[in-house]
């Protein structure tokens, strides 16, 4: 393989890092009072993705972007998987009660991205390198019938600066058994790519969500949220070949939850399941099915095995790969003549994945606990329930392993 041009990008690999270890900000069912004691946790994540290499004879240099040279995948027929993204990432939480009526949480992330990204579709391998830091404070207040909490968001890295404020509050009914929940974010972000300085643009997103929790029985609950979100600015991506994407996208959230417990077969069980709808003015529509299982075991040990299942559809603006690019992948497809808006970030294309997870804790003692997770991530166009997606895509897979260690005080 020949030697790559350095260039820095958002990846996939650190938004699955900073899902992974980031605080929710709207936990299954509010806590009705305050914490009775603190937790402190750390917690470090290894993600490393890879991609099915194109069957080509040789490795060759393709257009620059803007200034930056790029490498096509390449190898022969045959190939197996190439690594590409790696993250390692670090989070250290504390949550504090204070006075009886209020608590005070707090986290702060840091990641080291590094590998190769595609400029295109699959395919025009650029390297990149970056470090990124976040912090998160979260102020609560506890009432007899609810609560209020209200955030805000820090995060930094060579080219993408993100800030962010929320607010959010809960009612319940006098029997505790149904609350209601209405929070809203809003975030202002900075994006200055350092392949090309003329760009100083910004991004602005609104976010509203609406939610009711109700306590079915003492084994079971179920939680519905709608989310809305109304975002205006630069959305394109400059490490992508042939990427200009519209300056407005809206998006819609509708998410269903149910856990039962199982305290009459012996099992002291418990399973979480969750359907999410989400669609977008990009034309993107996708659904996400959750199923997990936490089961305790001797001596403070849990075992959670996990299922997730994912498809979406294709953006309007997703252009696929071209009969050239099929037979040459360092033959970049060119966007319709008459295109204004156009990707081709597979990211935006038709598709389905599937997780496979196991998650182990043990609760050493009243004030320590452990627990080692891993996922296993794989994703395929021919997976997607809308249409065949795009076969010019090779499979992608991901895999992570996390750790956590907390303490309670």
């Amino acid at each position: 393989m020949g030697s790559f041009s350095t260039t820095k990008s958002k990846v996939f690999g650190a938004a699955f890092a900073t899902a992974a270890l980031a605080l929710p900000s709207l936990q299954f069912a509010n806590a009705a009072a305050p914490p009775e004691r603190g937790v402190v946790s750390f917690k470090y994540l290894h993600y490393q993705d890879s991609q099915e290499i194109a069957a080509t004879g040789s490795t060759s240099v393709i257009n620059t972007i803007s200034g930056a040279s790029s490498v096509a995948a390449s190898g022969t027929s045959g190939s197996g998987f190439q690594d590409r993204i790696g993250v390692n990432a670090y989070s250290v939480s504390a949550l504090v009660p204070v006075a009886g009526k209020w608590s005070i949480g707090t986290s702060y992330t840091s990641d080291s991205v590094s590998g190769a990204s595609p400029a295109y579709h699959s395919s025009g391998l650029t390297t990149m390198k970056d470090f990124r830091q976040a912090v998160d404070v979260q102020l609560t207040r506890y009432f007899s019938k609810g609560s209020v909490n209200i955030g805000t968001s820090y995060s930094k890295e060579s080219d993408y600066i993100s800030r962010g404020f929320s607010l959010q509050g809960s009612l319940s009914t006098e029997d505790k058994n149904t609350t209601l929940t209405l929070g809203g974010s809003f975030n202002n972000d900075s994006i200055n790519p350092v392949n090309n300085p003329a760009i100083d643009e910004t991004k602005k997103v609104t976010t509203g969500l609406i939610g009711v929790t109700r306590v079915l029985t003492p084994q079971d609950i179920v939680q519905l949220n709608f989310g809305y979100s109304k975002g205006s600015g630069y959305y394109s991506d400059p490490y992508k070949l042939n990427d200009n994407r519209p300056r407005e996208r809206n998006a819609l959230t509708a998410l269903a939850r149910w856990n039962h417990h199982f305290d009459d077969n012996g099992t002291d069980g418990t399973v979480h399941l969750s359907y999410r709808y989400y669609s977008d003015t990009f034309g993107i529509r996708a659904n996400t099915l959750d199923a997990e299982y936490v089961q305790p075991l001797y001596k403070g040990w849990t075992v959670t095995p996990l299922l997730r299942l994912y498809t979406q559809s294709e953006a309007d603006i997703y252009v696929s790969v071209g009969r050239a690019e099929k037979a040459d992948p360092t033959q970049p497809t060119p966007p319709p003549a008459n295109a204004v808006y156009y990707s081709e970030d597979q990211r935006l294309s038709a598709y389905g994945a599937i997780t496979l997870g196991l998650k182990v804790s043990k609760q050493i003692n009243k004030d320590w606990l452990v627990d080692v997770k891993y996922e296993q991530y794989e994703q395929r166009a021919e997976w997607s329930l809308y249409g065949s997606g795009d076969k010019g895509l090779t499979p992608f897979k991901a895999s992570s392993i996390q750790v956590g260690l907390s303490r309670q005080f």
